[in-house]
This record gives structure tokens, C-alpha cells and sequence, in this order.
């Protein structure tokens, strides 16, 4: 993943399957630095060519001494560049450098005090006792001859643990995640004062940067453009816009999955931001008919991925005949999380496929211009910002590709869609109306295909469930369900059973991420 000068003297992430190694992207992020994830198959050759300040080991769920771990090429603990292990990364690197590591008597997940005993680079303002999160279930028996311990807990003698000469450390926690006290002046420590990394990360400074990116690749090209109306695409049209003027043509394809109203927004909103008239295509029937009797997520991503570029590749004909000039490129908003969450990293498991990533079929007659592809939602916030855009389109809360569908558990049909459209409907209003919406990362209505019995109006019902989803967030990587006032509840529970029919029950879904993603498919 290429950011021209970003790209060089930032952080690297060596990622061995941890669900926080995002996190530790993010953090590192907000303190203005650039980072990035690479697998644990990386090699040192690869590690010299991008030429990090820093490198940091992510944790994961394997033990090292088992047959088939992940391991990391030795030569790269002595490229003479800082390292920080954490949790599995630090016990690998006591395992390579000849320390050693146990099978734990007694495991070690959650909360736990971490008590400082030697001055250390790494803790360096940091209290003496503070509280932190573990999840781990090895134990390192010793550390490497010139590693030193520095910090520790009642089960953990080695919870921190350095050699300063040559500014290797581990970490037997988690300091990325929010539990952990002070966590982000631990990680600061060693991103900014060990690493002396580069405070050049910002929207301001890469947005040109991003520009002649564009530009590069396209060149004298065309480019068509599919908007969702969400914030990912809309950002990502107004950079190519900037970059390439009216040689991009966009396309807003009516699927028939999207929120109440959508289509007269999106067309509303384009005509006062963009050059050239929004092309619309109404696909409602064609999505429905790819989908019935599709009952798994990922083939329905797939589906609708694949027919997002049947569609565009009509499209850009018919815009090809008119123009005479070929369109070559589809521009998307994919970000980071996309590429992450689809593919993985390491050790990672793919989550979920995101259409626009794992969802498109192999051989497309576009290349595929990305300009967000290295961001994370709130940085596309803030880039949108830097480009214009209206608050009410950058702040609009995020909503997938490919829409309703995967707020449908089980089969998409006509009236399902509608059901949850008219429920989701009310769920913004009520949040909206009780000024919470902007206070959350999501909100919205899942459909579940559990049918309940019922009373209403003196008769037996037997109908379908809606379930209601609210989290924040800073990043969508991890996110809480939010503690939703029960009036707010009870409204918008009272409304949805007497106002969308077919529905008879309500419930809130109160699970985190992980272990839940914040959609249900």
C-alpha cells in the first residue's frame, strides 16, 4: 500500500493474528504518524525497502512453541531498528533471542495492576502502578541474556521487559486497547521518543499527495465512479474529481437496498457538489432476482459485487457511445478495514467479504482506482472536510455496500426490505429526535428470521423479529453497544411493533465488537 512519502519512515505492524492489531494502527494514527500491517511473512529485505522508524510485533491467538506457529525471519531483530513486541510478539521474541517460553499454569484475560520497578524509555512518565488489560495464556519462564525485567504483576514477572541498548521491548499486554491506563503514552513513547517517527500524518498534507496519486494512475484516462451517497465514496468522488475534473463520470445505482428516501438525496446532494450530472440506473429488480433464495452473507456480498460490475461495465458502454471515450478506470471507497476485514494480515482470519474487495469477481475490464484504500473511516471524515464536503454527508453514520441485504438475516425479498427500511426509518428518527445520533458510531434495524407468537389487537400473531443495533466507536475496528436511554427503547419499540407490519417483537442487541461485528452479516 503506497502513500508516496508517507509510505517511508513510519511504523510497521507485523501482524500475527490479533483482532486488536487494527487497533494498534489506529492509535499510532492519531498521533499524526503513519503505520501500516504487514503478514509475519515478511522478510528483512522487505522490512529495509519500506525503511520503518519502528517496528511493532502484534499479539495473536497462537502459543510459540507449537509446530505450526507464526514466526517472524530472525535477521530482522538485527536490522538495528526499534522493536516492541506485544503479547505473542513479545514472546516470540523472547523464544528467537533465547529466552524461554512456558505453557501457563493459570491463564491471564482481563483486567490486572501493573507494578514499575526499573526506569525504562518505554514507561517513561508513566505512574508506578496503573491497571492493565492482558489475554494471554503462555508464560515467559526467562528472558534473553541482555533483556532486563522493568515492570510487573502478581502473575506476570516479566510484564514489561527491555533491552535499551538496542531498543528492542516487549510488552505482556495489550496497551492499544482503552482498559489499559495510559496505554497511549506507552505506545507515544516508543512511536515518537525510541522511534523518532515522523508527525507528518495528517489530511491537510496528504490530500495533495492523494491528488497526484490519482492523477499518476489515470493519466489521460476516464473514470466512472460508483456513490453510494455514504461518506467512503462520496470523498473518494470529490478526490478524483479534484484530481482528473470532468473526465469522471459518476453512477448512483438504485439496488433497491438502500435506506428510506436515499435516491432523492444522493441526487439532491450531487447536483450542488459535483461538475457533471449523477447518472442513475434503477437495478431494484435485477438485485432482488440475484438474490432469492440466497441465504449465506458471503455469497450474498459476492452477488451483489458481482452485479455492481456487470452493471457498471453497461454503464461506462453506454457512456462510451455517448462521449466516444473509453472508460477504463472504477473509482471505490475502499478503506483500510475493507482490505483488512476481507483478506486479513498474517495470521488474521477474513471476517467478512467486502463487496467492493473480496466481493468482485477476478476479471473486470476496469482497473480500480482507491484512493482511500490506506484511511480509516474518520480520516476519510476528515479528508472529506479538507475537500468541502458538507458536514451532513461527512458525518452521515457509516452504512454497507451492499445495504439492507445484509440487515436481512436470511432471504432478501420485497417485502423484508420493507420491512426493514420502515424499521430502520424510525430507529434514526428516535435518535435523531433524542439528539443521540451523532453520539454514535451506528444505529440502525436488523431483520432476524425468528418468527414469535404474539397478541395484538385481541388476535394471535406469529411474526417476524426486529433487532436493534447502536454502538460507538472511534474507528469501527472495535465498538461497544450503547447504553440507549430505556425511553428511547420503549418509543422506538412501541412505534416499529404498531407502525411495520409483519413485525410483533423487538429486541436490543447489547454485544460488543469483538466478539460480534457491528453488522450482523
Amino acid at each position: 500500500m503506497d502513500v508516496s512519502s508517507f509510505s517511508r519512515n513510519g511504523i510497521l505492524i507485523v501482524d500475527f493474528g490479533s483482532q486488536y492489531t487494527q487497533l494498534i494502527a489506529r492509535r499510532i494514527r492519531a498521533m499524526n504518524v503513519y503505520c501500516e500491517i504487514r503478514p509475519f511473512s515478511i522478510s528483512a529485505t522487505e522490512v529495509l525497502q519500506m525503511a520503518p522508524q519502528g517496528l511493532i510485533l502484534s499479539g495473536g491467538p497462537s502459543s510459540v512453541y507449537e509446530k505450526e506457529a507464526p514466526s517472524l525471519a530472525k535477521e530482522i531483530f538485527d536490522l538495528h531498528i526499534p522493536i516492541l513486541g506485544i503479547c505473542y510478539g513479545a514472546q516470540l521474541m523472547v523464544a528467537m533471542r533465547g529466552g524461554k517460553v512456558e505453557k501457563g499454569v493459570k491463564k491471564e484475560f482481563g483486567r490486572a495492576v501493573l507494578s514499575c520497578h526499573k526506569p525504562s524509555k518505554l514507561l517513561q512518565g508513566v505512574k508506578k502502578t496503573i491497571e492493565v488489560w492482558m489475554s494471554h495464556g503462555d508464560h515467559i519462564g526467562s528472558l534473553p541474556a541482555s533483556f532486563q525485567g522493568i515492570a510487573s504483576t502478581d502473575t506476570t514477572p516479566f510484564a514489561v521487559f527491555s533491552d535499551e541498548k538496542i531498543s528492542q521491548f516487549g510488552i505482556q499486554f495489550h496497551p492499544e486497547v482503552m482498559h489499559t491506563q495510559e496505554g497511549d503514552l506507552i505506545l507515544s513513547n516508543f512511536v515518537t521518543k525510541i522511534c523518532g517517527a515522523n508527525t507528518n500524518w495528517n489530511m491537510s498534507a496528504l490530500l495533495p499527495d492523494l491528488v497526484e496519486k490519482v492523477k499518476a494512475q489515470v493519466k489521460e484516462g476516464h473514470c466512472l465512479c460508483a456513490v453510494s451517497g455514504g461518506v467512503d465514496s462520496m470523498v473518494a468522488a470529490a478526490l478524483v474529481q479534484k484530481a482528473i475534473g470532468q473526465r469522471l463520470s459518476c453512477v448512483f445505482v438504485d439496488t433497491g437496498l438502500m435506506r428510506d428516501n436515499e435516491r432523492a438525496e444522493i441526487q439532491d446532494l450531487f447536483t450542488s457538489l459535483f461538475e457533471r450530472p449523477l447518472f442513475v440506473v434503477d437495478a431494484k429488480e435485477r438485485f432482488l432476482q440475484s438474490l432469492m433464495g440466497v441465504l449465506d452473507p458471503e455469497e450474498k456480498r459476492k452477488k451483489i459485487g458481482a452485479l455492481f460490475v456487470q452493471i457498471f461495465d453497461e454503464t461506462s458502454r453506454k457512456f462510451e457511445e455517448e462521449q466516444k471515450t473509453p472508460i477504463s478506470f472504477l473509482v471505490q471507497g475502499t478503506l483500510y478495514p475493507d482490505v483488512i476485514e476481507s483478506a486479513g494480515t498474517g495470521a488474521a482470519v477474513t471476517i467478512k467479504t467486502h463487496h467492493n474487495v473480496g466481493g468482485l469477481p477476478k476479471e473486470m475490464k476496469f482497473s480500480l482506482v482507491e484512493p482511500l484504500r490506506a484511511l480509516f473511516k474518520d480520516e476519510v471524515r476528515l479528508l472529506g472536510k479538507e475537500l468541502g464536503l458538507p458536514e451532513r454527508m461527512t458525518h452521515r453514520q457509516p452504512f454497507p455496500g451492499p445495504g439492507l441485504a445484509v440487515r436481512i438475516v436470511g432471504e432478501v425479498t420485497q417485502p423484508r426490505v420493507e420491512r426493514v427500511r420502515a424499521a430502520d426509518l424510525i430507529v434514526e428518527q428516535e435518535m435523531r429526535k433524542s439528539e443521540i445520533y451523532g453520539s454514535l458510531w451506528q444505529s440502525f434495524a436488523v431483520l432476524l428470521p425468528i418468527k414469535s407468537v404474539g397478541v395484538m389487537g385481541d388476535h394471535r400473531s406469529y411474526e417476524e423479529t426486529i433487532a436493534i443495533r447502536a454502538v460507538t466507536s472511534f474507528d469501527g475496528m472495535t465498538a461497544d453497544f450503547a447504553e440507549l436511554p430505556y425511553p428511547v427503547l420503549s418509543t422506538i419499540s412501541r412505534r416499529i411493533v404498531n407502525e411495520v407490519p409483519g413485525i410483533n417483537r423487538v429486541v436490543y442487541d447489547i454485544t460488543s465488537k469483538p466478539p460480534g461485528t457491528i453488522e450482523w452479516e
